[in-house]
């Protein structure tokens, strides 16, 4: 098939959802532009800041992008393009983007608060301390996982042969690997890149949030930065092991967790989104050059039984939870009701960026979905991703059919394409752990204050004691754990989170006797969809009957974790149905 057809009618199907069922949710949410935000009634000028629309967004859709609608749908291309297409419109459609907007709206009314916050007041203090510890976890998770695949894309080479560069081309640095093979360096670029973006950034910061420039100086500015930062990365990219990169990560990260949100992490993201929109916007202009060329695509479109070989689990709910953030994510309800809403000016940016964000975010899921299946062939998707004797590497996969794809429609070095592959990426992955790692402190201090009743030790309410806390969680899991053994684990906590976080909000509506079907079913298929990947997930842990252990050997971090998350779970959605059940008895006549 053309791949013009899937592009088109996807992106047109999810640019009609903006315009008709974003506006029918917004219309019985009662979004009202006279109420004012907690923006503009709480401005402190660290963490509420009445921000422009631009920027609030390009912050917004920075944070919940990150790897995951990259990489969720390059593992997901397994299955078959069209299983996957299917659920990355329907699910941002009707799940993910109605997620995000409702999660934002009720804390907007709620005074920013977050959503660990507002599971207190919906489902009560036993729904709020397991749904803080549920928190804690699979952000402790999803840190390990970006934390990997950051350093995948810091460390990623492939084979020059395949590049396309000659022995005697210096585009890249090349070297030898241990089977003789002559290998281009594609991630020590990327690193520079990062390295002099992060730096700009407190510049960009204070010329945005204290100078108050205008925007149009200010995007010429950020780009420019990143076209420098790219050319700077070809002339002296930055080499270390990945195992390295763990730890420098980890100290970047702690340090930034403490600095002001306009001083690095907001004018890092809007520089950041230079990059990214530069590259959906090269992948949508190859996409469309292929289908004009008569492309079609290379990947089956249905491929149930070599998905479950190579993946490890069936169709459904297996690749419903692989895609993850390329449908439905849990962690933007943390991002935007921890972040975002303290920014925004007005309720009907709610919809704009909370619905929206998530939209173009499907997009770029489609986007890359469809451009591995046209420009990586079959073989190289497989020795890349599913690799039968290493972890797979789905960040790689994409740079490369980045790079091939620029090179058919521009002639441009395959290398070169592969390089803004990576690039699109990296940024974003920094981004989505600066977030989550100071998310994740949040919940600690909040768990504390709770289990101590307010008053826990001196040690507890320390954020340095927290934000260590969290690093080294994080690196506990990214130390024992692989990109494939716990993207499983990682998408279905993930979706799970927005199950219940959609739970929350169906309480908060139906107590001000609101509609909350829009919210309900959604939370009631996520809830049995990634309830089934967990249970399978488990199952697959165990070790065979004869071996002499219960779990398989190096697998108990992730067979813990996965067991955790399940407990903890269980009682969240226990303690909400007792509580909807006492609601509906109030008042049942559904709404």
């Amino acid at each position: 098939m053309n791949v013009l057809f899937p592009l088109g009618i996807g992106v047109v199907l999810l640019f009609l959802a903006t315009r008709t069922y974003a506006h029918y949710i917004g219309r019985h949410l009662g979004l009202n532009d006279a109420t004012p935000t907690p923006a503009n009634r709480l401005q402190d000028g660290r963490d509420y800041v009445p921000t422009r629309t631009h920027v609030v967004f390009a912050h917004h859709f920075s944070v919940i992008a990150g790897a995951g609608p990259i990489v969720g749908p390059t593992l997901a291309l397994v299955y078959g393009w069209g299983p996957a297409w299917l659920w990355i419109v329907l699910g941002c459609i009707l799940f993910g983007a109605v997620h995000d907007m409702t999660a934002m709206f009720v804390s907007l009314r709620e005074d920013g608060r977050s959503i660990a916050e507002l599971s207190r007041r919906s489902l009560g203090s036993g729904g709020y301390l397991l749904f803080l510890a549920f928190l804690i976890m699979i952000l402790t998770l999803i840190n390990a996982i970006f934390l990997n695949l950051s350093c995948k894309a810091l460390t990623a080479a492939y084979p020059a042969a395949l590049l396309k560069l000659e022995p005697s081309d210096h585009v890249l640095n090349t070297f030898v690997n241990p089977q003789g093979v002559l290998m281009g360096r594609i991630g020590g670029i990327a690193t520079t890149s990062v390295l002099i973006i992060t730096l700009a950034a407190p510049l960009i910061g204070w010329m945005l949030y204290r100078k108050r420039y205008p925007m149009f100086p200010m995007y010429l500015l950020a780009g420019t930065v990143c076209i420098v930062s790219v050319l700077a990365g070809f002339v002296l990219p930055i080499q270390f092991t990945e195992s390295t990169w763990r730890w420098v990560m980890a100290g970047y990260i702690f340090i930034a967790c403490w600095l002001p949100v306009w001083l690095i992490l907001q004018p890092r993201d809007f520089i950041n989104a230079q990059i990214l929109y530069a590259g959906v916007f090269a992948m949508f202009a190859g996409l469309i050059y292929a289908g004009f060329s008569g492309q079609g695509l290379h990947a089956a479109m249905i491929s149930a039984a070599e998905g479950e070989r190579l993946a490890g689990g069936p169709i459904w709910p297996f690749l419903l939870i692989t895609i993850a953030c390329g449908a439905i994510s849990g962690f933007h309800s943390l991002a935007a009701t921890g972040t975002t809403v303290k920014q925004i000016v007005s309720e009907s940016e709610v919809r704009r960026v909370g619905y929206n964000a998530m939209i173009l975010e499907g997009v770029m899921a489609l986007m890359a979905l469809l451009l591995l299946g046209v420009a990586l062939p079959s073989t190289e998707y497989q020795s890349i991703v599913f690799p039968p004797t290493r972890d797979g590497n789905p960040i790689l996969a994409f740079a490369i059919a980045m790079g091939y794809l620029l090179n058919h429609m521009t002639g441009l070095k395959i290398a070169i394409g592969s390089v803004l592959g990576i690039l699109v990426l990296e940024g974003f992955v920094v981004t989505t752990l600066d977030t989550a790692v100071r998310l994740c402190r949040y919940m600690l201090e909040e768990f504390w204050l709770f289990v101590f009743r307010g008053q826990p030790v001196a040690i507890l309410r320390n954020p340095f004691f927290n934000t260590a806390l969290a690093v080294g969680l994080m690196l506990f899991f990214a130390f024992n754990s692989t990109i494939m053994s716990a993207w499983k684990i990682f998408g279905a906590g993930n979706q799970l989170i927005a199950a219940l976080a959609m739970t929350v909000v169906t309480v908060w509506l139906l107590q001000r006797g609101k509609s909350f079907w829009f919210t309900l079913a959604p939370a009631i298929v996520m809830t049995i969809t990634t309830f089934t990947t967990l249970i399978l997930s488990l199952q697959n842990y165990r070790a065979p009957a004869n071996s002499g252990h219960w779990i398989l050997p190096g697998q108990l971090p992730m067979a813990s974790a996965t067991l955790i998350l399940l407990v903890l779970s269980t009682g969240i959605l226990l303690v909400a149905l007792r509580k909807i059940i006492a609601l509906r008895k109030a008042a049942p006549i559904l709404r």
